[in-house]
């Protein structure tokens, strides 16, 4: 491969003009090596091809030298993107920049990215060098990098605590030795927006051949400032922001991409400033690190967090119905969300709750409204949030915290390769009982299926969701089900230490709401017999 140094100079200057910002992605590195995040090779592939389809400008895979199978995991993703710059990271140590070379070889566009501390304290305790013997370590990782890729980046660890002036110096012999982005981290998550925004002004006016290069920003959330800082800088000349889904990263992580590139969007006109990122895939890759990494996103996370776009207060609400406007600066759809959630509880109004009826096929009049809007009051004094499955028992008069018929007597489940077994005896309010087995692709579906064919119901799963309700040994989890059944969606949740006791109560929850509702759907399409001699069958 020719790794001629393509001419990178004209290219900052029209991204300059053009107010584009780069987005420099580092979940694969920076965040994975997070406590917690760790991925496999294969998850990272998995992750490494949605961030490309997102739109990142450049993506940092993984730091080769750090194992044979970080290595692997870089090579493998440089051969696979198609269209995204691959970048590895390398200390200013021949081993390192060697390594990554080698890992990038077959990558479409390669960027090594070397890096030395800067900072006094860095220099003293951990370097043990001279200002001289920094700035000379940092011209030899650039030159020798410089060799083995299509460009190269150089980072000043802990810049935001160098002296100014030596900052200039590393970065004006980078930029000879042939470093083409120059990024000033917050390592370790100390600097404030205006503090950043002069420091990034004044190597713009100070660093020689500042006019051909791209300058990063790279912050920390240690003090819970990264996204501003990073914008900051962004608004003081940074055309390249380093970040990660989620704003996972060492300690308490990095700028979140999503929050940068949704405020350079909304605020566009602020900023004069873009990302080519696809924000309508915003959400569904975010998903997807939650589920390769088994990490969750806090509920209020901006952007892609669950109550990112729910209102509960009734003058929200109010206001949300006549115009989106009023309180929401974005349309869910912009990040991949499919709508706005108006969520039913104690804070709700009159108006969000007939919204919500007529969705779901009710339209009471007024005095039938008044006595549905009372005892919607009284439920949601009693639960966090009133589900349509409780809305739908209000609209019918009947009681939404009733349980039963059926009651789970005995639940038994064996996992084994390649799928699992269960087998349930329920028992019914009018003194029927019925016992069934089945098989699964796994416990969860195994006992989906036991309790089919013991209620008569068939549940055809739409979603299912599981959440750690507290932590330790004896941790609750909520399972959450949604199912299809003669046409309609069905929810259902239930908490338990046992989850995959949570998710047979979940569906019976179901199964019940699924016969108080539909009275003739009471009685069984098949005889059922007492526990000892129903057939059991897979």
């Amino acid at each position: 491969m020719n790794r001629e140094t393509p001419p990178q100079h004209d290219v900052a200057a029209a991204d300059d003009a053009a107010g584009h910002v780069r987005i420099f992605d580092t979940t694969l590195r920076d965040g994975e090596q997070a406590p917690g995040f760790s991925m496999d090779r294969r998850a990272k592939l998995r992750m490494a091809q949605a961030l490309e389809a997102l739109g990142v400008d450049v993506l940092e895979a993984g730091f080769p030298q750090a194992s044979p199978d970080d290595f692997a995991a870089v090579a493998e993703i440089a051969r696979t993107l198609k269209t995204t710059t691959v970048c590895g990271l390398a200390r200013c140590q021949r081993g390192d920049i060697e390594s990554a070379g080698r890992a990038l070889e077959e990558a479409h566009r390669s960027r090594i990215h070397v890096f030395l501390s800067t900072s006094p304290l860095h220099r003293e305790h951990k370097l043990r060098m001279s200002k001289q013997q920094v700035i000379d370590t940092a011209v030899t990782g650039v030159e020798l990098a410089r060799g083995l890729c299509h460009e190269v980046e150089f980072s000043a660890e802990d810049a935001l605590r160098t002296e100014p002036e030596f900052l200039v110096e590393v970065f004006s012999a980078a930029v000879a030795a042939g470093a083409t982005t120059l990024n000033a981290p917050d390592t370790v998550g100390y600097t404030t927006p205006a503090e950043i925004a002069e420091l990034f002004a004044y190597l713009r006016r100070h660093v020689a051949g500042a006019d051909k290069v791209v300058f990063s920003s790279h912050c920390h959330d240690d003090l819970g400032l990264a996204v501003a800082n990073s914008l900051a800088a962004v608004g003081a000349g940074a055309r390249q922001v380093e970040c990660t889904i989620n704003g996972i990263g060492e300690r308490a992580g990095n700028a979140a991409l999503e929050e940068i590139v949704m405020a350079l969007k909304v605020r566009g006109a602020y900023f004069n400033a873009d990302t080519r990122i696809d924000t309508r895939k915003l959400y569904p890759t975010s998903r997807l690190l939650t589920q390769l990494t088994g990490q969750a996103v806090p509920r209020n996370k901006a952007i892609v967090g669950e109550n990112a776009f729910a209102h509960e207060s009734g003058i929200h609400q109010h206001g949300m119905l006549k115009h989106r406007g009023t309180y929401e600066i974005m349309r869910p759809q912009d990040v991949g969300i499919g709508e706005t959630r108006l969520v039913l509880g104690k804070h709700s109004g009159r108006a969000a709750l007939r919204a919500r009826l007529e969705t779901l096929g009710h339209t009471p009049d007024e005095t039938a409204m008044d006595g549905i809007f009372a005892r919607f009051k009284a439920l949601a004094d009693k639960k966090r949030e009133v589900h349509d499955e409780d809305l739908e028992a209000l609209a019918l008069g009947l009681d939404p915290e009733a349980t039963g018929p059926w009651r789970i007597v005995q639940l038994t489940t064996n996992t084994h390769l390649g799928g699992a077994s269960a087998s349930v005896a329920l028992a019914h309010a009018d003194g029927r009982e019925a016992a069934e087995a089945a098989l699964g692709d796994g416990p969860v579906d195994a006992v989906l299926r036991a309790i089919e064919r013991a209620t008569g119901h068939p549940l055809e799963l739409t979603d299912f969701n599981v959440r750690a309700m507290s932590a330790g040994g004896d941790a609750q989890g909520q399972a959450r089900l949604a199912v299809q059944h003669d046409g309609r969606s069905w929810n259902g949740h239930a908490a338990s230490t046992d989850i995959v006791e949570a998710t047979a109560q979940a569906a019976l929850a179901i199964v019940n709401r699924i016969e108080r509702q539909t009275p003739a759907a009471g009685a069984s399409p098949r005889d059922t017999q007492p526990f000892e001699t129903q057939g059991a069958s897979a």
